[in-house]
């Protein structure tokens, strides 16, 4: 799949943030991941459901967020477990899985492998969850050479541990942004798993 480009976002379902930013990719008729929190998953179930029903796709992140470096093996596979199995209650099989803060060991690597599921990190950071508005977040991309086929990008539908701001009004303005960038230049945004092969 040629000319195209991963939106992602990490930490949610948000009943707020995460249905904008839904309603942001409806209007542009793009699809994204959306890597969840298994225990916001479980009581924002429909959100989950919107997400699904605009046909994109539901990763998971984690049930607790800790970097699996900082975790005994047994932490980083019980967290996947039990947070497969919270996202089962609510009609989810993940295919992709991406590790809190992208900090994969070889245990990650091994766990990915038996359940079946994708690993994915990102090339492009937004760094939106530090609370930059919309436009210095894609000032700052642009000095960096702008997008490009085969980026995956790295954004926050919910607020996470570190984040430095009160809301996610700025990433909505972002995804519309980077959307009105990509369609300018040709490219389109799918899901990880429908770019499975061709994305990093």
């Amino acid at each position: 799949m040629a000319g195209t480009i991963a939106l992602t976002y990490d930490d949610g379902p948000d009943p707020v943030w995460t249905p904008l930013v839904l309603a942001m990719l409806e209007q542009h008729g793009a699809q994204a991941t959306f890597f969840v929190d298994a225990r916001r998953a479980i009581r924002h179930r429909e959100v989950i459901d919107a997400i699904r029903d605009g046909g994109h796709e539901v990763g998971f992140h984690c049930l607790d967020h800790v970097r699996h470096s900082q975790r005994a093996g047994g932490g980083v596979g019980a967290d996947l477990e039990i947070g497969l199995e919270l996202l089962g209650q609510v009609r989810v099989r993940p295919r992709a899985w991406r590790a809190p803060w992208g900090d994969e060991t070889e245990v990650t690597r091994r766990l990915a492998a038996e359940w079946g599921l994708r690993l994915w990190g990102w090339n492009v950071d937004t760094h939106d969850w530090r609370g930059d508005p919309t436009v210095r977040m894609l000032d700052a991309l642009e000095t960096q050479g702008g997008l490009r086929d085969g980026d995956v990008i790295l954004m926050h539908d919910a607020l996470g541990p570190g984040a430095l701001r009160d809301g996610c009004a700025a990433t909505v303005g972002l995804t519309a942004g980077l959307l009105q960038r990509a369609a300018g230049i040709g490219l389109m945004a799918a899901t990880v798993s429908a770019c499975e092969g061709v994305l990093a």
